[in-house]
């Protein structure tokens, strides 16, 4: 158990103590002193009302087993499956308590939807009766998983490439042939790339995600996608693929479109979103562009003719190191961190990332952006949710007729294999 966490359950300890023996106090002497009696009542008051703003739930039992005191956080799940089984935990740990038991802390997993984990604690009371704690450490646990995920994921992403790097190299220690060795010094080349691409992801995505020093300025959209179809170029010609900028937002008197947000994020962003269009078309196909502005908000659309994307995997693309396809992703050299880059990239504007996708039609991403907080809100609720939590749904505009991109008679279409992308 943390420091806080022990805190935490020392002072709901005290405030508890403190709490049942000014109630039995009051009714011990209730009518001997009007102004005692009012001193305690009041600060009977005080003391429930910091029971209950405690985000851990707290139930206090009475001598005879009856139910004295349930805070808020303890009634959350009232009425709920979930609530019937931790109320049953509850009782039985203050039972047990009561009776000069000292029962162990129970852990509850229900595995929901949502999953929910609870550790249910209980104590004696001094003068009879008991106490129990009811935490829910649900967050905590994700957050532990996630971290042990990440932890397996990125020495397994790191190992890949050193591993190879020591083959060769072993390889290379006693190999005289010129072209055998030409082969190998490219292979050591292109692992140590690979090495470099995964550390600087991770650079970049740890740094958005801190959120730390970011440049609040006016940000060109135009300039936005330039850069970004720049980063994509050379992947681009390498496979003989084509990117578009089909449309540009203007301002209504041809001004540039402009945003109030971080540019090297933005930047980064969009120029992963055409990363990974390029990466997962085949050759000779073709990446789009479209940017729009409605009301307060900028959306940035690519679109590809790659082999899309499973439903059953829309909900995940968007987690750090999740493929699709492993060994398609292996091929084409990605870390698996673009579009966690590019999710954490629109929660700091206060935006979201949609996509829309079919296997063997291509997919289409919008990166919705506040255009600045001197524009007007947008007129009732939209699909934006106040904390820029990602959303992926088909909720966005559809492309022109054709692969997911408009129509272009000079682009043979290529031919579709089924698999599935990043």
């Amino acid at each position: 158990m943390d420091v806080a966490v022990i805190a935490v359950v020392l002072i709901a300890g005290v405030v508890i103590g403190v709490l049942v023996t000014r109630i039995a106090f009051a009714r011990a002497h209730a009518g001997a002193n009007g102004p005692t009696d009012v001193a305690v009542a009041a600060e009977a008051r005080l003391t429930r009302a910091v029971l209950d703003g405690l985000t851990t739930g707290v139930v206090i039992a009475g001598p005879a087993g009856e139910l004295v005191y349930r805070n808020p956080a303890a009634r959350s799940l009232a009425g709920t499956h979930a609530g019937v089984l931790v109320d049953e935990t509850v009782e039985r740990h203050l039972r047990l308590a009561a009776d000069d038991e000292q029962p162990d802390e129970e852990l509850i997993e229900l595995y929901g939807p949502p999953k929910l984990v609870v550790v249910v604690r209980a104590a004696p009371l001094p003068d009879g009766g008991a106490y129990a704690f009811v935490e829910d450490i649900s967050e905590r646990r994700r957050i532990d998983a996630v971290r042990t995920d990440f932890v397996a994921n990125i020495s397994h992403e790191l190992k890949t490439p050193v591993g190879a790097l020591a083959v060769l190299s072993e390889t290379l220690v006693d190999e005289d042939d010129p072209e055998v060795v030409r082969r190998i010094a490219d292979r050591l080349l292109d692992e140590a790339h690979r090495a470099a691409r995964t550390i600087d992801d991770l650079l970049e995505l740890s740094r958005i995600e801190l959120g730390g020093e970011q440049m609040r300025d006016g940000v060109d959209i135009a300039d936005v996608v330039r850069c970004a179809v720049e980063r994509g170029e050379s992947l681009a010609d390498h496979r003989g693929i084509r990117i578009t900028t089909l449309e540009m937002a203007t301002e209504p008197d041809g001004h540039p479109v402009t945003v109030t947000g971080d540019r090297r994020q933005l930047v980064s962003a969009v120029g992963n979103l055409v990363e990974n269009a390029v990466k997962y078309s085949e050759p000779k196909g073709q990446v789009q562009l479209r940017t729009r502005a409605e009301g307060p908000w900028v959306e940035f659309m690519v679109a590809d003719q790659g082999v899309g994307i499973p439903a059953r995997d829309l909900d995940r693309i968007f987690e750090r190191f999740y493929r699709v396809d492993k060994a398609r992703s292996r091929g084409t050299g990605g870390s698996g961190l673009g579009l966690s880059i590019v999710r954490h990239v629109a929660t700091n504007h206060g935006g979201e990332v949609l996509v829309s996708s079919r296997e063997g039609e291509g997919s289409t991403f919008v990166l919705r952006i506040p255009r600045g907080p001197d524009r007007s809100p947008p007129p009732g609720p939209g699909p934006v949710t106040p904390t820029g939590q990602l959303v992926a749904r088909p909720e966005i505009p559809e492309p022109p007729p054709g692969r997911g991109i408009s129509p272009d008679p000079s682009t043979p279409r290529p031919p579709n294999n089924g698999r599935g992308t990043p």
